[in-house]
């Protein structure tokens, strides 16, 4: 049977907007409406998941999915630098972020390296992929990131090459391991989504 996994971007959040390392903040006025009214749009699914930020559980919600948090799900876990925009790193730590957005294995904020994230990511791709049947997920961007580059089995440096639009969907149709991708689908206005 064909598994059939949905990654979808959380809403647009003020950090979202600003570039802004995720500090907990929630999806912005209006965004959750946008999202409510996407549900109509997604099939029935057997499973549903959410990354664990604030923004990726509202969004679960407006959408009405009822999301278990699997652990391995979270975001990328960026240190020191939550809260802050990449701009104010980058003026203060200029090396470290050239060195983090260009060495998978650097962690210079002391949370995780962008290879031990991909790591995480897997373990829960591998039971999420063997699933028969629909999997709806609503992930932070770095999440669909991760399982594009593996399923594609692209290098790890295609990890900062695949954009990811707040509330956008990601489709995976595949089984024994051959995956076909279907990107950045607006939620809003696909309705053939999922």
């Amino acid at each position: 049977m064909t598994s059939r996994v949905t990654l979808i971007s959380p809403a647009i959040t003020p950090s979202l907007r600003r570039a802004r390392f995720d500090d907990g903040d929630s999806i912005e006025d209006g965004a959750g409406a946008r999202a409510g009214s996407a549900a109509v749009l997604l099939r029935a699914a057997e499973r549903a998941f959410a990354s664990s930020s604030v923004r990726c559980r509202e969004t679960a919600s407006a959408l009405g999915l009822d999301a278990s948090e699997p652990p391995d799900l979270s975001g990328l876990d960026v240190g020191r630098w939550r809260g802050r925009t990449l701009e104010e790193v980058g003026a203060e730590e200029p090396e470290a972020v050239a060195r983090w957005l260009a060495d998978p294995d650097a962690a210079p904020h002391g949370g995780e390296s962008v290879r031990e994230l991909c790591a995480r990511i897997v373990r829960w791709w591998e039971t999420a992929g063997s699933a028969d049947g629909r999997t709806v997920a609503v992930v932070e961007p770095e999440v669909v990131r991760a399982v594009v580059a593996h399923v594609l089995g692209a290098p790890m440096s295609a990890f900062w090459r695949v954009d990811v639009p707040p509330l956008t969907a990601t489709e995976f149709t595949g089984r024994s391991g051959r995956w076909n991708v279907r990107v950045g689908h607006v939620l809003a206005t696909s309705p053939d989504l999922v």
